[in-house]
């Protein structure tokens, strides 16, 4: 009585935190993951950002400023300290919120690719994460995108 692969994973998952947990999780995933497309669709690249479900149910966008870059050009921005800088906002402000996700560019050096990265945490202490690699076709210059794919994440914001 073997299942696909993809089922144990997601049934495992799912079965580990209450519906409404699981439910706030994924629409942050869907949402970010689209979020992230659409700006790479848009302008060929997006800065890292985070998505909260408020208490009272609504999504909502939580960004902060890139630091200059050094070399002034304004190209070139610090991906680490904004990831940080938005770890710190959400902490500060989870009593505000009920879930987060925080989605960012990341390099798959194994697959030579780059990935949508949405890492999500739940105040009940739910966690999940997926990756999404995509490449440029430089011959429709169109993004391609492979298959999502989940990743692991420990909590930040609930920690103490």
């Amino acid at each position: 009585m073997a299942e696909p692969e993809s089922t144990p994973t997601a049934t495992s998952w799912r079965t580990s935190v209450p519906e409404a947990t699981a439910t706030d999780l994924e629409n942050l995933l869907g949402t970010g993951m689209g979020a992230a497309q659409e700006q790479l669709e848009r302008s060929g690249g997006f800065l890292p950002f985070a998505l909260v479900v408020e208490n009272d149910g609504e999504v909502r966008l939580v960004a902060v400023s890139p630091a200059d870059a050094d070399s002034g050009s304004g190209d070139e921005f610090d991906a680490d300290a904004m990831i940080s800088d938005i770890s710190e906002l959400l902490r500060q402000n989870r009593d505000d919120f009920r879930a987060a996700a925080i989605v960012c560019d990341i390099t798959l050096v194994e697959e030579d690719s780059d990935a949508i990265h949405v890492a999500t945490e739940h105040r009940d202490g739910g966690t999940f994460a997926a990756v999404l690699p995509y490449v440029a076709n430089e011959s429709t210059s169109e993004w391609e995108f492979g298959e999502l794919a989940a990743d692991t994440n420990d909590p930040i914001i609930w920690v103490d």
